[in-house]
């Protein structure tokens, strides 16, 4: 799957909803702030924590605002800088808002590739809670992106001590791994899954395993079992297994009989990369916008820029051209779309 910016999705996934803290009943231009954040019109988000400032409604979530907004915009630099004045409002004793804005800063130093503040910022985390698994990975992350190999399998396998039955996050760990080059290393967290697993696994957990461990005919076997049709992410890892088995036309199937009754981002742009597969360019661009109509904030950019290639496969590079013009606005952090852009131009 083509996701850009998959390390922002990656970390945002652990720290709290931007409009789940609670806090925000009476303060009106907060709340059209967090409103616009999630339908990601950042500009106009900034614009009403601006004046929630000056009308001095709550700064600690007022900054925190300006920092959501200045991430989605891919500003970094200016998010770490909003954080940060948002948890100097904050409480002496820290809050679970303040633990929240913390990950959202350091990941706004991870996105600035400040690895260093990174990994400071959840040492301060881990001093306080020091049993917090996913400060436990994310510092591994960060670490293992600095090339500290060995600090970070210590923490790896410290967040896998403290949360066993978080496969999410194991699977996580296998594709940080393979990542970086320590594909062996990662199996042996998968493996040690499988082997260790108790009745809590569910075949979905197992089938998942077996698709990451390359073992595709159990990973059917197992997500066949598991199918359910109102669970998107089964049938997601259904259908990609289907694709690694190389059978696209039911791979398609699974993803079509599922959208029928269940309008999903992630699973249309699925469905759009088996149709390139599948060399019906013209389907995949369908897919990717409709997906792209419901306006799922995790998966615009992936279906953005997946919209991009398959007008270009359409061999339409003006209209590719265009997109892309108005993508990099979005996402100007995105250096191979800069790259690709340089090449529409010339079509």
């Amino acid at each position: 799957m083509k996701v850009n910016g998959k390390v922002f999705f990656l970390l945002l996934t652990f720290a709290a909803t931007l409009t789940g803290c609670g806090f925000m009943e009476t303060q009106t231009n907060i709340d059209q702030g967090m409103k616009a954040v999630n339908e990601l019109h950042y500009d106009t988000a900034s614009t009403h924590f601006e004046t929630a400032i000056l009308e001095e409604e709550d700064k600690e979530l007022s900054f925190r605002g300006l920092g959501l907004a200045s991430m989605g915009k891919a500003e970094y630099e200016k998010a770490a800088e909003y954080f940060t004045l948002s948890l100097q409002e904050s409480s002496f004793f820290p809050t679970n808002l303040a633990y929240d804005t913390n990950y959202y800063l350091a990941s706004a130093y991870f996105n600035q590739e400040d690895y260093e503040k990174a990994v400071s910022t959840y040492d301060g985390i881990l001093a306080l809670r020091k049993k917090e698994p996913k400060a436990y990975f994310l510092r591994a992350y960060a670490l293992l992106t600095m090339g500290n190999y060995e600090k970070a399998i210590e923490d790896f396998n410290q967040a896998v001590a403290l949360s066993p039955k978080d496969y999410e996050m194991q699977i996580d760990i296998f594709l940080k791994l393979k990542e970086e080059g320590y594909k062996e290393e990662g199996v042996k967290y998968l493996s040690a899954a499988i082997h260790n697993q108790d009745k809590s696994m569910t075949n979905f957990d197992k089938g998942r395993i077996c698709y990451y461990l390359e073992d595709y005919e159990n990973a059917r076997t197992y997500l066949e079992e598991a199918r359910d049709e109102e669970n998107a992410d089964t049938i997601l890892m259904l259908g990609q297994t289907y694709e690694a088995l190389t059978d696209f036309n039911y791979a398609a199937s699974v993803y079509n009989s599922y959208l029928l009754l269940h309008p999903s981002a992630k699973v249309y742009n699925q469905l759009g990369l088996c149709k390139i597969h599948l060399n019906d360019y013209q389907g995949a661009l369908e897919a990717f916008q409709e997906g792209i109509k419901l306006n799922d904030k995790d998966m615009m950019q992936a279906l953005s820029y997946n919209e991009i290639v398959a007008y270009e496969y359409l061999t339409d590079f003006k209209k590719a051209a265009s997109l892309m013009e108005a993508y990099i606005s979005m996402y100007p952090q995105d250096e191979k779309a800069l790259r690709e852009y340089e090449f529409l131009k010339t079509r």
